[in-house]
């Protein structure tokens, strides 16, 4: 009898060349909120609109800060002026909003007619007075989440160069400190600042919500470990000081081109580490920083055991089940590393997108990750056919397929779970506590499958699926 040998390293494949994800200009629905004195104004055709209005679900009442510069068939068919209409758009914003900044975001649309918006926006700033920053998030070059990463992309080379000579300056300019001594006596700031080791300075990028900012921001500083400053800030004007030499580390595995834009445009030093997702994902964070710092990390061990000790009774529904990633929001290799640590078996990492230098340190630990839990390493396609996919997932059979919402309606029809990836990228996922949450997401259709069988419902879905 032969034994089938499993590989010794992870496959990469590439199939189609096509992206099959949501859409990149959905970014706007976390970066509005994040970045408050922001206003985001998408250029781009009534699709684009309705796409926005369906995907975010704005309330009737609610005033967001973004709108859409709608494209015409004069517009397109480059009859009308670009420049009068977006002025008098970003005239109109800043009379009635007047924010610190304008993102224009480009569409497939500004992409085909080749709309020179990098052209007209320094012309435009400067007349009107508010910084334009543009970015790119066409769903022609880009997959879901890199919508955010164009932007943060764009964002670095607006951070100042050089810190403020006032210490008065300095601390205003840090949101996070002002966070971090909210409510505090000087005198317990300075023993507060006492506690930290003497490092380079560091700078993290990636959109979180303000609590996980919090938290990631407190772990470091129990390591000694001073955060500088968070790309985005929650306000455009406390952008980071990003001098040459500095230190960064992202939070998200879609940043590849923001990561660039930080090493090359603003000679950035960048950290190369796992990512934060899952007690695993966020101590393997913690230690990388700390030893590009030179610090001993401590109470890791006993932070990370606690965590998965308050995890027992969702793992144990997930332990020894399969789960199929089709790709949609490039968090896919993070989230399959974490469920493997759980006992799970993944047997396919779809991918819209792999940057494999950005995502290195994240694949070794995936890797060791399958050596040590002894499960089969997956295999991982970029850009997948969801034919070829579909035709995968029939063979395997896994015990949850995590997939964009276009097919999830069509495989729960066959009688096969599934969870949408766009909940993954709304939710807080991030640090340590916060992962009970992914597998809150991750265990929701098994345990309403669970309940069903317990009403006896299973059998009357079955009969359903059959007719």
């Amino acid at each position: 009898m032969t034994v089938a040998q499993q590989p010794e390293a992870l496959s990469f494949e590439c199939e189609t060349g096509n992206y099959h994800t949501f859409c990149p200009i959905s970014c706007v629905a976390w970066l509005y909120q994040k970045i408050e004195d922001s206003f985001f104004l998408v250029i781009g055709t009534k699709t684009c609109g309705y796409f926005l209005q369906n995907a975010m679900g704005v309330m009737i009442f609610a005033e967001p800060r973004y709108a859409m510069a709608e494209l015409e068939e004069g517009d397109i068919s480059a009859q009308l002026s670009d420049y009068e209409e977006l002025k008098r758009l970003c005239l109109q914003i800043k009379r009635d909003r007047n924010p610190s900044v304008i993102v224009w975001i480009g569409t497939c649309t500004t992409e085909i007619i080749k709309t020179d918006l990098e052209g007209l926006a320094p012309k435009l700033e400067s007349e009107i007075g508010i910084p334009i920053v543009v970015a790119r998030a066409n769903g022609l070059d880009y997959a879901f989440t890199q919508g955010e990463d164009t932007v943060l992309a764009a964002m670095a080379n607006r951070c100042p160069d050089k810190a403020p000579v006032a210490e008065t300056e300095k601390s205003e300019r840090n949101a996070i400190a002002k966070l971090l001594n909210f409510g505090k006596k000087k005198e317990d700031v300075a023993q507060d600042e006492s506690e930290y080791v003497d490092h380079p300075p560091l700078v993290l990028f990636g959109s979180l919500p303000d609590p996980v900012v919090t938290q990631l921001t407190l772990e470091l500083k129990k390591q000694g470990i001073k955060v500088s400053g968070w790309l985005p800030a929650k306000r455009f004007t406390e952008l980071p000081v990003l001098e040459e030499g500095y230190y960064v580390a992202g939070v998200n595995p879609f940043l590849s081109r923001t990561a660039t834009t930080l090493m090359r445009r603003r000679k950035c030093k960048l950290i190369g580490a796992p990512f934060p997702i899952g007690p695993d994902g966020t101590r393997a964070w913690i230690e990388k920083i700390c030893s590009v710092f030179g610090i001993t990390p401590k109470g890791l061990d006993e932070r990370e055991a606690q965590i998965w000790a308050g995890l027992e009774d969702y793992v144990k529904l997930i332990r020894g089940k399969s789960v199929f990633f089709m790709g949609d929001n490039l968090l896919e290799i993070s989230q399959a590393r974490f469920l493997i640590r759980c006992g799970m078996t993944v047997h396919e990492i779809g991918i819209p997108y792999m940057d494999k230098r950005y995502q290195a340190a994240e694949l070794a630990l995936l890797e060791k990750t399958c050596q040590e839990m002894n499960s089969p390493l997956p295999r991982i396609v970029e850009k997948p056919d969801n034919y070829n996919q579909l035709q995968r997932i029939y063979e395997l059979k896994p015990d949850l397929v995590i997939t964009g919402m276009a097919h999830a309606n069509p495989l729960e029809a066959r009688g096969i779970n599934t969870k949408w990836s766009v909940e993954f990228t709304f939710a807080q996922i991030h640090g340590f506590t916060n992962a009970r949450d992914i597998l809150e997401l991750v265990t929701r259709p098994l345990r309403r499958n669970n309940n069903l069988k317990d009403l006896g419902w299973d059998k009357l879905v079955r009969e359903e699926a059959k007719i």
